[in-house]
């Protein structure tokens, strides 16, 4: 896994986990929601370049 690609994945995951937070401060489910999708696409990224690197 590139330094790039793994840098991406790792601030996707910290926007989403700050997306999810500030959505369970306003009480917005909308933006909970998306922090967490934004947290599964940033650990599906990681679980792909992982993946990448063993071969």
């Amino acid at each position: 896994m590139s330094i790039e690609e793994r840098t991406e994945a790792t601030m996707k995951n910290i926007e989403g986990k700050a997306q999810e937070a500030m959505g369970e401060v306003t009480g917005d489910p909308e933006d909970k929601a998306e922090g967490k999708v934004k947290q599964a696409e940033a650990k599906a990224q990681h679980t792909v370049e992982n993946v990448k690197e063993k071969m």
